[in-house]
């Protein structure tokens, strides 16, 4: 874990449970595709610059979720280095417990206030072309989370962030998180045409080609969906909709997978009812769920 692999002239990973990008400027500045997952991830990341005799100039934050800005607050107070993230990501990063109040749907209890959820607040400015080193530019890759981008370097290097799910992620959880379902399938149809000659992606292997991981996600996003169209062939509530999903995919109930499965749920759920394939009616003091096919 942490280890520093090259990917082509300029731009490296650093392998962490959610995979660092490095990319080179000049002789010594570096810049960071995200920062890892907590202080201890910005400490062993320090360490690879150190021994390298690289300096700091930047982070690129993708997005605003935990396992990726974790290392912010470390990185920044150790090196001054600037952080750059996107529109709301921006925000979010800026005071993480937005985050965890939007999963939640309100204030969140202590359970959910950890590390894996909750990073420390740092400094950040918007995300701007002015911010990028030269031959960097960013890739829109919306529906994971709000905002969220990637990057490209004009070796033909990608940086992925969180836009797809590895096979072992989906066979083993199932239902990974998702925001917008829509604009989620819309990335990753893009991704299936996407040029690029090495392709990184925060939590899977780096491949030359992503298209067939793509596909995967899509398919999976469609299964879900006529699960859940399944389930509602009479009305539903949204717990008996998630209780069900649950037990049809095997899952283990905890906090932290009732907020991220029930977000998610309840994602699929509104582009369900967008899609018009689902009604909704008010039975007795209670919001009921019925698909129309």
């Amino acid at each position: 874990m942490y280890e520093l692999n090259q990917v082509s002239e300029r731009c490296y990973y650093i392998q962490s449970p959610a995979k660092i990008g490095l990319i080179r400027s000049g002789e010594s500045d570096v810049y960071l595709v995200d920062s890892g997952n907590d202080k201890e991830a910005g400490r062993k990341v320090r360490q690879i610059l150190d021994a390298n005799g690289w300096h700091l100039k930047a982070i690129l934050n993708t997005h605003s979720n935990a396992d990726h800005i974790g290392g912010n607050k470390y990185l920044q107070t150790q090196t001054g280095c600037d952080i750059f993230a996107p529109g709301i990501e921006r925000d979010f990063t800026m005071h993480p417990i937005l985050e965890t109040s939007f999963l939640y749907g309100g204030y969140p209890s202590k359970v959910l206030r950890h590390k894996f959820l909750l990073a420390q607040e740092s400094d950040v400015d918007p995300l701007t072309e002015q911010a990028l080193p030269d031959g960097v530019s960013t890739i829109s890759l919306p529906g994971h989370f709000f905002d969220m981008v990637g990057f490209r370097c004009d070796d033909g290097t990608v940086f992925l962030a969180d836009a797809l799910a590895s096979k072992e992620t989906l066979e083993k959880y199932q239902i990974t998180f998702v925001y917008d379902v829509a604009a989620y399938l819309e990335t990753l149809e893009m991704l299936k045409t996407i040029e690029g000659k090495i392709f990184v992606p925060a939590h899977t292997e780096a491949t030359d080609d992503i298209a067939p991981l793509a596909q995967l996600n899509i398919d999976k996003v469609n299964e879900i969906a006529n699960e859940i169209l399944a389930i509602c062939k009479n009305p539903t509530s949204f717990e008996e909709v998630l209780q069900e999903l649950f037990k049809h995919y095997g899952l283990q109930m905890n906090f932290e997978q009732y907020i991220l499965v029930g977000s998610t749920v309840r994602s699929y759920l509104t582009w369900l009812k967008d899609k018009e394939l689902l009604d909704i009616q008010f039975v007795d003091a209670r919001m009921l769920w019925s698909s129309r096919i």
